[in-house]
């Protein structure tokens, strides 16, 4: 049977020291699909992860994991998923051949079906030149590759990335983006955690925000994008008292008190612009210098992030 959803959860609660870290999360993961989940430190990403992953058990709410009940089957879940961390945890001693066939055997991979398996990898991630030099002689785009074929030796229906591209120059990182959308092409469904916001706006076809424990939006890139409005006007302001006036006018997405700046959503037409540069100069807080940009997803995030309630309720963005 087709699975139209990976991930499935309902009200998934985790509390440390009588605190809410996870409160009342509803997720659905499509299958095939790139899923990233966003979020400042503390915001409950590891431990979503980390309860997924059967690791941790949540306090309250429901969660399957390709067809699998959490709870009722932690071994199906487990046979389903796998896990690719910040850092490549290959044996650098080990030529890549060796590092997977290595995995092959713990997987309990027969021999015959051990080399087979890494002769497909290795083809299917671009190490084949590579197969009989030590690992430590990779470099670093390479390792993280070797890293995802050891990932996808039980062929799983979930896999979990965290941070995949960490110190890697912008020509590895592009390649193992296209190694990453590759898989979901070929119908594994992947839930990136990520703090660098271009990687889940390249890579993700759905985007979920995290904050205090709570997803806050929910979206493709572009659809959290509009929700700041066309055109995000920066604004610089050349004496502390206009800016502090300048804050207290408008509905700011951003503000940089040592730069002055101030950054406001419009719906990007002139009038809008116009509207909102009379309004500043009527309250005494004339702009030195304006931009208008499209809104980024690092804007976004500031928005939804940054000085939020914890009580705000989930802005639905479908």
């Amino acid at each position: 049977m087709y699975m139209l959803y990976t991930v499935i959860t309902h009200g998934v609660r985790k509390y440390f020291g009588g605190k809410p870290v996870l409160d009342g999360v509803d997720l659905t993961v499509p299958t095939g699909s790139i899923f990233a989940l966003l979020g400042p430190n503390g915001a409950g990403k590891t431990t979503l992860v980390r309860i997924l992953a059967t690791l941790v058990r949540p306090d309250a709410g429901t969660a399957t994991v390709a067809g699998h009940d959490l709870l009722a089957d932690p071994v199906g879940v487990r046979r389903s998923i796998s896990l690719t961390g910040q850092y490549a945890a290959v044996d650098d001693v080990l030529t890549g051949e060796e590092n997977l066939r290595m995995m092959a055997r713990l997987l309990h991979l027969s021999p015959r079906a051990a080399r087979a398996r890494t002769d497909e990898l290795l083809a299917e991630f671009g190490l084949e030149h590579a197969r009989h030099r030590r690992v430590k002689t990779y470099s670093g785009g390479m390792r993280r590759r070797l890293d995802l074929a050891v990932s996808m030796i039980g062929n799983p229906k979930l896999l979990f990335l965290d941070e995949p591209t960490t110190g890697l120059d912008p020509l590895s990182r592009e390649q193992l983006w296209g190694t990453v959308r590759g898989l979901a092409g070929a119908g594994v469904t992947v839930l990136l955690t990520t703090q660098y916001l271009e990687e889940a706006d390249q890579l993700a076809d759905t985007i979920a925000m995290l904050h205090q424990g709570r997803i806050v939006a929910e979206g493709t890139a572009g659809q959290l994008k509009s929700s700041l409005g066309g055109e995000v006007v920066r604004l610089h302001f050349a004496d502390p008292a206009g800016y502090r006036r300048a804050l207290a006018s408008v509905t700011a997405i951003r503000a940089d008190d040592r730069l002055r700046m101030v950054e406001v959503g419009t719906d990007g037409s002139a009038a809008a612009v116009h509207e909102l540069l009379g309004l500043l100069g009527a309250a005494g807080a004339a702009a030195a210098r304006v931009a208008v940009d499209r809104p980024s997803l690092d804007d976004v995030f500031r928005a939804l992030t940054e000085d939020r309630a914890p009580e705000k309720e989930k802005e639905s963005i479908r």
